[in-house]
């Protein structure tokens, strides 16, 4: 196995980090120790977003930077007589994607594996095996014998149930392969934006924060930007790469490895033009590189914020990533790392009179 530098052993321990929507302290954990270092302070909304601040001219703007500490996942909702689960998709699913798969269900008294089932094929009609099983029929097998054994080893409706799998560095080491890249990659950007920014003279607050329930409607975002009240945002999530087979340019023009990408539309916010074309123009001047993209469905955490009070420029910053809502999900080193040198010299920028320029031009 690779051995893992500081930088990777930080995102194995994000990834590994088990937090579905409305469970996520143990993913807000780990992001608190390793931003605490490089912040003024730290805080909490009411909904759990974690809130690191940075100041460096307290006078001056402030600056959020945001990725969600949520992955998407299930949840326990009923234990039947045999001991299966039935269970709640909390974020999107593609049904596809998740038979067979193993899963951890978090109890009080600990963990406990499972696997997601259905009927098997081979006892199905000819055309019943032609399509994808319904998510409403699949249920997760514990190994438990009745509804008894499975309450004695804890599990109780409402517990959170994670995708299992492991961090894994590829034998090409710029590539890494993990679940919940969506999003402790946001996460992992933001801390290593308020890293950047260490000792260094900047004219403005930052706010690097991990916000909760992204995946089930951007509802950290909303709570935490109504705390901070910021004057710029950027959402940092991931994308799509469309350099898997089959995928045309038409449909995902991305590929990884290729910079961070700039998001000009999605189905959550119109990006802001004035802070578009800043952040491209220093991206250009540092030879940073980057990729345009637009996402017809979906959204991310700036749609929430750039709604909020009486109006927040905002702009999504994502990583293109394969494989996202499934267990196992590969993205680029290297993206990550011009991400996190973008947002930091484009925050060094930011001062009072350039954020008004980018905001009332």
């Amino acid at each position: 196995m690779t051995k893992l530098d500081e930088t990777l052993s930080m995102l194995k321990d994000l990834t590994d980090a088990k937090g579905v929507p409305g469970n996520e302290k143990e993913a807000r954990d780990v992001m608190k120790k390793y931003i605490e270092p490089f912040s003024d302070e730290i805080i909490t909304d009411g909904l759990g977003s974690l809130i690191a601040k940075k100041v460096g001219d307290e006078n001056g703007p402030k600056i959020m930077v945001a990725g969600h500490l949520d992955e998407v996942g299930f949840m326990v909702t009923q234990i039947d007589e045999k001991g299966f689960l039935r269970f709640q998709t909390v974020g999107g699913w593609w049904s596809q994607v998740m038979l067979a798969q193993r899963v951890t269900v978090v109890t009080d008294k600990g963990d406990v594996t499972g696997v997601i089932g259905s009927k098997p094929p081979h006892i199905l009609p000819a055309e019943a095996r032609k399509k994808p099983v319904d998510i409403k029929d699949m249920f997760i097998d514990i190994g438990a014998s009745s509804r008894e054994e499975a309450n004695e080893w804890g599990v109780r409706p409402g517990d959170m149930v994670v995708p299992y799998f492991e961090f894994t560095v590829m034998n090409n080491e710029k590539m890494l392969l993990a679940k919940a890249w969506d999003n402790r990659i946001g996460c992992a950007i933001a801390i290593d934006v308020l890293k950047g920014l260490k000792g260094e003279n900047h004219p403005n607050v930052v706010y690097g924060v991990g916000t909760v329930q992204e995946e089930v409607g951007l509802r950290g975002a909303k709570t935490s930007a109504t705390l901070i009240q910021p004057d710029i945002a950027f959402g940092v999530d991931v994308g799509i790469a469309g350099d898997t087979p089959g995928i045309s340019e038409k449909e995902a023009q991305s590929k990884m490895g290729k910079g961070p990408q700039i998001i000009l539309y999605d189905a959550s916010m119109v990006s802001h033009k004035g802070l578009r074309d800043f952040v491209t123009n220093v991206a250009d001047e540092n030879n940073i590189p980057y990729q345009f993209d637009s996402i017809a469905g979906g959204g991310t955490d700036s749609g929430a914020i750039h709604l909020t009070s009486n109006g927040v420029p905002a702009l999504s910053i994502t990583i293109a990533t394969r494989y996202i809502h499934s267990h196992a999900a590969m993205l680029h080193r290297d993206d990550y790392e011009n991400a996190v040198k973008l947002i930091t010299e484009v925050i060094k920028r930011l001062d009072r009179d350039t954020v008004n320029t980018i905001t009332f031009d």
